[in-house]
């Protein structure tokens, strides 16, 4: 059941990534007759790459970091007072992983 899962989930993710590319196809142009660069477009998929990225991984971590920590007070109501305020750092550190990545695309957009 899992392997039939994992081979949707990567049909899905081939499907979303080469749609764009079929989607946005269009005749090439002279490089020097326009000016333009192919680095332009790699620029682009890079900045979209640093905000997906660290967006998916901080939405896992945090999910799995507050699942641990109702799962402890589930165990041990009284922890509360004692998991509250290291949960609430933990999450902003993570959180913080995804703005790093949108300075990033920000940074790498700049160049375009």
């Amino acid at each position: 059941m899992i392997r039939r899962i994992w081979q949707v989930l990567e049909m899905a993710i081939v499907l979303v990534l080469a749609s764009p590319l079929v989607a946005m196809a269009q005749q090439a142009a002279a490089p020097a007759a326009k000016g333009v660069s192919a680095g332009l477009g790699l620029i682009g998929l890079g900045a979209g790459l640093a905000v997906a990225v660290p967006a998916m991984g901080c939405g896992i971590g945090q999910g799995r970091l507050v699942a641990s920590a109702m799962e402890s007070i589930g165990r041990n109501p009284n922890s509360t007072g004692q998991l509250f305020v290291p949960m609430i750092i933990g999450l902003a550190f993570v959180e913080s992983l995804t703005l790093y990545g949108l300075v990033v695309a920000f940074f790498l957009l700049a160049k375009i």
